[in-house]
C-alpha cells in the first residue's frame, strides 16, 4: 500500500488498540512507484501528527517514518530495530508518559473524532511538498497546534431561524443533521465533522446555521419542541 494512503486515523487507531509505537516505511522520496508522490504526503502527515501527540502529552518518538527501496533489506532491519529500541525505552504507551489509561483513551478518542476537522483546517499545509526533509520539522509549530485545538469550530442550527427547508440536511456529507418537513433541524455533534457544508448551504435569507468558535454548542431543543407551526396551517 502506498504510504500516501496512511491516514492519521489509522495511526490513532493503532494507539487506541494498545500499540506502543507506529513505524511507517515508504519508498524513497522522488522514487514513487505510482507517480503520486504519496510518500511526501505521508511525511507531512507524520510531522503534523507528531506535533499533535506532543500536544496531548505523548512522546512523538513513538511515531516514525523512514524511506528506503525494496532492495534495502538491511536498512529496513536497522531502522526497525532502532525504532523498537526507542519504543522500549519509552515504556508502554501512556505509562511511559505518566498518563492514566482512561485519560489516555479519552485524549486519543478526542483527537480521532477531530481528524476530519484537522485535515480541513490544515488542508493547505498538508498539500505542501517541501524541497528538504529537514524543512518539515518547522512546518507545524507548538503554538499553531495549541490554537488548532483551542479554537475548534462547531456549527449549530438556531431553532428560532430554522425554516425546515431541508437544504442543509440533504447537503450534509455524513448525515449528521436530523429533521423533517415542518420540523426544526438539529446537528448531531457526535457525527458532525465540522466541514461547514451546512453553513454554506443555508439560504442567506434564513441564516439559521451559526458558526461557533472555541465555545460550547447550545444543547439541542427537545424533539417535541421542534415542530414549526406554519401560518394558516
Amino acid at each position: 500500500m502506498c504510504t500516501g494512503r496512511v491516514d492519521m486515523e489509522f495511526v490513532l487507531r493503532a494507539f487506541l488498540n494498545g500499540m506502543d509505537g507506529v513505524f511507517i516505511g515508504g519508498c524513497r522520496l522522488n522514487e514513487c512507484n505510482y507517480i503520486t508522490h504519496g510518500n511526501y504526503h505521508a511525511l507531512n502527515m507524520v510531522h503534523l501528527l507528531r506535533k499533535i501527540m506532543e500536544h496531548i502529552g505523548l512522546n512523538p518518538e513513538r511515531l516514525r517514518i523512514e524511506f528506503m527501496s525494496s532492495a534495502e533489506g538491511n536498512l529496513f532491519a536497522e531502522d526497525v530495530n532502532d525504532f523498537v529500541k526507542t519504543v522500549k525505552e519509552s515504556g508502554p504507551l501512556g505509562k511511559g508518559e505518566g498518563i492514566d489509561e482512561n485519560e489516555l483513551k479519552s485524549r486519543l478518542e478526542a483527537v480521532t473524532k477531530l481528524v476530519p476537522y484537522i485535515k480541513l483546517a490544515k488542508k493547505e499545509k498538508l498539500a505542501l511538498r517541501l524541497d528538504k526533509v529537514e524543512d518539515y520539522n518547522e512546518l507545524y509549530t507548538t503554538d499553531e497546534i495549541a490554537r488548532l485545538f483551542d479554537e475548534v469550530i462547531s456549527y449549530y442550527i438556531d431553532p428560532d431561524k430554522c425554516q425546515a427547508c431541508g437544504i442543509c440536511l440533504r447537503k450534509c456529507p455524513v448525515e449528521a443533521i436530523v429533521g423533517d418537513k415542518n420540523q426544526i433541524h438539529v446537528i448531531d455533534q457526535e457525527k458532525c465533522i465540522k466541514c461547514g457544508t451546512c453553513f454554506e448551504a443555508c439560504p442567506p435569507r434564513f441564516g439559521a446555521v451559526k458558526k461557533i468558535v472555541a465555545e460550547p454548542v447550545p444543547p439541542p431543543i427537545p424533539e417535541e419542541a421542534r415542530i414549526i407551526a406554519r401560518k394558516g396551517a
